[in-house]
């Protein structure tokens, strides 16, 4: 059993985001430790020319500044490697994940939160936020 709870919270390029972070600081509140905010952009993505986008992220980052958590950007075109290896570096508990639009269909190449929970270790505990 770890010492500490952390948490992270994965967040896509929308405002809207803001409902994940709250959900990983009721997590927070609940068990204690500290809160990470990710968001893995896509190797030669440009979210400084990209005004909407780029906003969104400062938005983001305010809001996890405000909560005391530390939120960090990764390059990479591996979104799930990154995440399971950011868990791994971080010793994470707890993951916030967005409701993916596959999820409805679970056995989708492209559903994140299903290649997710194949790839992390059983002790995680993934909470998935819907869109609603």
């Amino acid at each position: 059993m770890k010492d500490q709870n952390n948490i992270m919270v994965c967040v896509t390029k929308q405002k809207t985001c803001e409902r994940l972070i709250q959900s990983g600081v009721r997590i927070k509140e609940k068990k204690g430790g500290n809160l990470f905010v990710v968001h893995v952009a896509p190797t030669g993505w440009n979210f400084l020319g990209n005004s909407r986008e780029g906003e969104a992220l400062d938005y983001l980052f305010e809001i996890s500044k405000s909560v005391g958590a530390d939120m960090t950007v990764l390059r990479s075109s591996e979104v799930v490697k990154t995440i399971t290896d950011f868990c791994e570096t971080h010793d994470i508990t707890d993951i916030v994940l967005g409701e993916s639009p596959e999820s409805s269909n679970d056995n989708s190449d492209n559903n994140i939160i299903l290649k997710l929970t194949k790839k992390l270790k059983k002790d995680v505990e993934i909470k998935i936020v819907s869109t609603q």
